[in-house]
């Protein structure tokens, strides 16, 4: 049995609750019927598609995501990932169960509350960011506030500041043929932020870029929904990404949730074999974190360290919760020692030394 999360029913740090949430698609006058057969043991998934014509895609899913939490949500094709994030904004309908957007049910809201709750709560990018052709950059971002009937001045002051924190200041003009893949997305995560959403729902958004952009936007956006305070869930068939970005990870299969955990819970822990065939090969490197590893920063100013007092003006700098592989390639690049900063204050550094103690223990 799944453990949904840490959070207690009807606790309000939850920006997400979905609740023991089965999915048949099929023939509507049938659909409960078969599920009712399936609960009861009578029948199962196999045989409710092959014999009713109805498939189980979700099944008795449970979770919890806190304000501010990146979620991911992982599997292979046909796992019943996709189907299941479209019921946080109910493009889709649960057979049974119901989704809670900070305590409210979105069962219960009518079609103006709804409509309401996914203009200013929720927005979503999906693997196509189905960018309006004829619209430029700066329309495109636009277009949630447009729909919203705001202001002029106060869309356009959305726009620059949205451009703004995705990189994207200077391009407003350009029209969407112009742009790479990943200035697409940015573009396409430009109009959810733009709304002020509170919850972002990421449907494979980075899957068909080349690795390299795809590994930046990975590390944009981890940074973007922190420093924004945003709620994400994030669909991906790629564990390297899930452990890349999210603060907690859940696996599905067949439409069931089988394991939610930590990245490093999930690969040092799986809960069963077909977990345990997804993390096998997968580098501690993204486990780790600088955190667990830093030293005070008087161990390389003091005299006699390894490097000057006073210096660390040029050396690099990170969150505490940059991986180990974040801070390989930062002391490949700088050749310094890496500041790790909380707050805006020095937490503590992490050098070559820290580095390779971290490998050996891993190995270890």
């Amino acid at each position: 049995m799944v453990k949904p999360t840490s959070l207690s029913h009807g606790e309000t740090s939850a920006a997400v609750s979905c609740r023991n949430v089965w999915k048949v698609f099929g023939n509507g006058q049938k659909v409960r019927q078969i599920l009712d057969k399936i609960l009861s043991g009578e029948i199962g998934r196999e045989e409710a598609r092959n014999e009713h014509g109805c498939v189980l895609a979700v099944q008795n899913a449970s979770f919890e995501v806190g304000r501010g939490e990146v979620f991911c949500i992982m599997g292979l094709s046909g796992s019943g990932k996709s189907t299941l994030i479209r019921h946080i904004n109910r493009l889709i309908e649960p057979t049974v169960g119901d989704v809670e957007i900070e305590g409210r049910s979105m069962a219960a809201l009518d079609p103006a509350a709804l409509r309401e709750i996914r203009a200013r709560k929720i927005g979503m990018v999906f693997q196509n960011v189905a960018l309006l052709p004829h619209r430029t950059v700066a329309e495109n971002t636009r277009l949630p506030l447009e729909l919203r009937g705001e202001q002029a001045a106060k869309c356009e002051q959305e726009v620059r500041r949205t451009l703004e924190i995705v990189g994207l200041r200077g391009w407003e003009d350009r029209y969407p043929k112009e742009l790479s893949g990943g200035m697409q997305q940015r573009v396409g995560l430009a109009r959810a932020l733009a709304a002020d959403a509170s919850i972002l729902l990421m449907d494979e958004p980075f899957s068909a870029l080349d690795p390299l952009i795809r590994r930046q936007l990975q590390t944009e956006f981890r940074r973007l929904t922190k420093t924004l305070d945003k709620t994400a869930l994030f669909i991906t068939h790629d564990l390297e990404e899930a452990i890349r970005i999210g603060d907690r990870i859940a696996i599905m299969r067949d439409g069931k949730i089988v394991q939610i955990g930590t990245p490093e819970e999930i690969v040092m822990s799986p809960a069963d074999d077909y977990v345990a065939q997804f993390v096998e090969g997968i580098s501690k490197v993204h486990l780790v974190k600088a955190e667990r590893v830093m030293v005070p920063l008087e161990e390389y100013t003091r005299p006699g360290a390894s490097a000057e007092a006073g210096s660390t003006a040029d050396w690099p700098r990170v969150h505490p919760d940059a991986d180990l592989d974040e801070l390989i390639q930062l002391q490949l690049k700088h050749e310094r020692p890496v500041v790790i900063e909380d707050g805006g204050s020095i937490a503590g550094v992490v050098g070559v030394r820290e580095i390779l103690k971290a490998i050996r223990a891993g190995r270890e």
